[in-house]
């Protein structure tokens, strides 16, 4: 990694740089979401399958959830990667006080400098500042099409905690691609 990499509080948000490292990700693998329900029993399974060719997930530009995640930043919770004054990792959060919880929104490094425990680091910080802030739980959505970030997660203590079988669209299940909510929990 290289010496100059900082983890800084995220005070400014660049609306073209923040599209770039929010673009998408490619999955080798996914998870099979499989729901069967009877009266007496709802069951919800993930089978993970290899997949030829990878899944290729390209994120639109989106105004509104631009202006969102503007607001979130000024809860001070939220933080960028810096090499030298170059932003080249985002982890923008936000707290839930009524449940004690930080929603991490967005976790996303540049493709030049993945792999080098940037993205480990930005979330230590924030566990951090989430137990400093005396929060009981962080909470991150992705897909059951991501694989590498469900992995990245799980190193990190987080666990599969909740799917949402209509989360992006009344037909997710159909269209394989599902919500994944991962938690972690920091205290009591």
């Amino acid at each position: 990694m290289h010496a100059m990499i900082k983890i800084n509080k995220l005070t400014q948000f660049d609306k073209g740089r923040y599209r770039e490292l929010t673009a998408g990700y490619t999955s080798q693998e996914k998870y099979v979401v499989d729901k069967t329900e009877t009266e007496d029993k709802t069951q919800i399974t993930l089978t993970l399958q290899p997949l030829d060719p990878p899944y290729l997930k390209r994120f639109g530009r989106d105004d509104n959830l631009e202006e969102q995640m503007e607001e979130v930043l000024k809860q001070g919770l939220s933080l960028g990667a810096y090499d030298g004054s170059k932003l080249i990792g985002i982890a923008i959060a936000e707290r839930r006080e009524w449940n004690k919880s930080l929603w991490v929104w967005e976790l996303h490094i540049d493709a030049d400098y993945q792999g080098k425990g940037i993205g480990t680091k930005l979330m230590n910080a924030l566990t951090r500042k989430a137990t400093k802030a005396e929060l009981r739980v962080m909470v991150c959505e992705t897909q059951n099409t991501n694989v590498p970030a469900i992995q990245f997660y799980r190193k990190l203590g987080f666990e599969i905690d909740g799917i949402d079988l209509s989360y992006y669209t009344n037909n997710d299940v159909e269209e394989g691609e599902v919500a994944i909510f991962m938690k972690k929990k920091l205290g009591k």
